[in-house]
């Protein structure tokens, strides 16, 4: 017999690979990376206890270390006829799908026994005096303070100065023994003047809007002229019905009175003085030629994301080449009360050049005065209304989804925000409500005649949310009848391919949601036309930035530290569902595929692929410390959550 040679041996076992990867439907090359599920949490347990082992000197891991996630109890189970069993394993099924509605909510401040005051930070008077519970004793609190997470200050080192002084977790390069901060003069002087973030609640105009002060001078306007329609047709009403009787020889006095009324009408003055055929009104009112134009053609529109489209995470998409941004969905009646954490979600960052915010609600007269709210105390390019969330505590009180099938308020809504904004007005909405009643086609004419600047169509219904792919057929066909309005898509866009393909619709461009998520580099890639393979540690330096991100907006305290590694584990539990290019058999991956068990190329790219809470936490710690004792954390979806 002949000896095969080494290149037949490797031929033929590629060729036996390609096909257990074929009889598998794997998308992977399964000749090295796929694992089982015991196999994979088994190597990245005892590879972590060994990493933690060499640095601590220990071999074990800390019992705190080890899992800091919330796991929902097993229920006692009883034997079941065969039946019955399956009907419980189907019901065990839905329990890991979905929200977990009842998580956990913990706040930032109970990480810290006692606070150091504010007044020794900023060096004045305490206004409490004696009755004040947080420290005053430095050294006190510099003894029970926790450890420092790192000796480099990102504050520090940016701007030479850190607002936190002794209380960041990173104090010690800007402490002396003394407990006295210290500044860097040359980079103070450089940042002298320059606002970083714009669109903060002042304390005047919180105060003002929750004693209700702030006048609203253009909404009254437009809310007058809706009340006054609506008398106009009930007078009309009225009239008609009197016709009515006449003409059917009724004897009623009630006639005779509504006769007189059409007889004789009192002179009504008009509401604001006139100057010949014109009002005042007409005069200084700003034509729609004359509102400020933005661009929004052929441009990737990051999408107003709940949790973690925050304004770090904009920052990282920015670096990446996003065009257009948006803050999150925020309530107007929240707004309109000055809720400090309602406009949290209107902060802007310098870097964010083209900007807007997103609104909901559903009522004329709180959409038409949070619009001119935003219009006078806010640096926005453009306005959204958000009519596509398919949350039921939205939905049921008539906003976001609920919006598209009560047009009559959705028009007055829109024309009354357009009547006191000075930047275009945009919508976000979705095919429909029911999956097999698509009217966002019946709907679209009419918002051209509304005065709309942009659309924007997400390719699903309320009911599908993301059970099936999005019907881009569909957005096509919007966007056919949206011209000259541009209209964006969005749904299920994760690769340059998959862009690509979009764009041959008629889309003017394109918003992208879960797909930045997973891989928030995909606008370089689109706007590059190629598949990036990145590494584990390029993916670590856009954590380590998005880290910093945090600590600059959040602060560099414990609690700035906290907030920061939740929204970051927030963020990780749609990281973890990227593949890397380099372990792809077929690309490009496809957001509708969920990866099976595999190990990366090193450790990292193993420990980032993993869709555990605990290993989130361990990368968490690699940038932010170690976990406080009393840390919980639970996120928002059960898919993921859990080995």
């Amino acid at each position: 017999r002949a000896v095969p040679s080494d290149e037949d041996l490797r031929e033929c076992k590629y060729v036996l690979n390609k096909a257990a990867g074929l009889l598998l439907k794997g998308i992977y090359d399964v000749r090295l990376f796929l694992t089982t599920k015991e196999k994979f949490h088994d190597l990245i347990d005892s590879e972590w206890q060994g990493c933690k082992g060499e640095t601590t000197g220990e071999s074990d891991t800390p019992e705190e270390v080890k899992d800091t996630s919330v796991g929902e109890p097993e229920p006692k189970r009883v034997k079941l006829d065969p039946e019955e069993e399956k009907k419980v394993e189907k019901t065990d099924r839905k329990r890991f799908r979905g929200q977990n509605k009842s998580r956990p909510h913990t706040k930032p401040t109970t990480y810290e026994e006692k606070r150091l005051c504010l007044s020794v930070i900023q060096k004045r008077e305490c206004t409490f005096g004696d009755k004040c519970t947080f420290y005053h004793d430095v050294a006190a609190y510099m003894a029970s303070k926790p450890a420092d997470i790192g000796e480099r200050c990102y504050l520090y080192e940016t701007f030479g100065k850190c607002e936190y002084g002794l209380t960041c977790r990173f104090s010690k390069e800007h402490t002396t023994p003394d407990f006295q901060t210290t500044e860097k003069e040359d980079l103070v002087k450089a940042f002298e003047g320059r606002t970083l973030t714009k669109n903060n609640l002042s304390k005047d105009l919180q105060f003002r809007l929750r004693k209700r002060s702030v006048a609203f001078k253009k909404s009254e306007e437009y809310l007058k002229t809706l009340s006054n329609n609506k008398d106009k047709k009930r007078h009309h009403g009225n009239a008609n019905q009197a016709e009515v009787c006449a003409s059917e020889g009724s004897a009623d006095p009630k006639d005779e009175n509504v006769a007189a009324d059409k007889q004789v009408q009192p002179y009504n003055p008009p509401p604001v003085k006139t100057l010949g055929p014109l009002t005042d009104a007409d005069v200084t009112k700003l034509r729609p030629c004359e509102k400020k134009q933005v661009d929004f053609r052929d441009k990737l529109y990051l999408a107003p994301l709940t949790t973690c489209g925050n304004l770090p995470f904009r920052r990282v998409c920015k670096r990446f080449g996003v065009d257009i941004t948006c803050g999150e969905m925020a309530m107007c009646t929240n707004l309109l009360q000055g809720h400090q954490s309602e406009w949290a979600l209107l902060k802007r960052h310098e870097s964010e050049d083209l900007f807007g915010v997103q609104v909901e609600g559903c009522f004329p007269d709180t959409m038409t005065r949070c619009a001119e709210l935003i219009n006078t105390y806010a640096d926005v390019d453009f306005v959204d209304i958000n009519s596509g969330c398919p949350i039921d505590l939205v939905y049921k009180k008539g906003g976001g989804c609920g919006l598209m099938t009560r047009t009559r308020k959705f028009e007055q809504i829109i024309k009354g925000m357009n009547h006191v904004l000075d930047v275009p007005l945009t919508v976000k909405i979705r095919t429909g409500v029911q999956e097999k009643s698509s009217i966002a086609h019946k709907l679209i004419p009419e918002m051209k005649t509304w005065g709309v600047s942009m659309i924007t169509l997400h390719g699903r219904s309320r009911e599908q949310r993301y059970t099936k792919l999005a019907d881009w057929d569909y957005i096509n066909t919007c966007a056919e009848l949206a011209s000259p309005i541009p209209l964006f898509g969005n749904g299920d866009i994760l690769s340059y391919e998959d862009a690509v393909k979009a764009r041959e619709t008629g889309v003017s461009g394109i918003m992208i949601a879960r797909g930045a998520l997973i891989k928030p580099w995909i606008f370089t890639e689109i706007k590059e036309n190629r598949h990036w393979d990145i590494s584990s540690s390029e993916r670590l330096d856009i954590l380590k930035d998005f880290t910093n991100y945090g600590l600059e907006h959040w602060g560099s305290d414990t609690r700035g530290v906290e907030k920061t590694r939740k929204f970051m584990l927030e963020w990780l539990s749609f990281m973890c569902r990227y593949i890397p290019v380099g372990l792809l058999e077929r690309m490009p991956q496809k957001i509708n595929e969920r990866p099976p068990y595999y190990m990366g190329r090193n450790y990292l790219e193993s420990l980032m692929a993993s869709q555990n809470v605990g290993d989130w936490i361990r990368i968490s710690e690699m940038l932010l410390g170690p976990v406080p004792k009393n840390f919980i954390f639970l996120p928002k979806h059960k898919a993921n959550a859990y080995k």
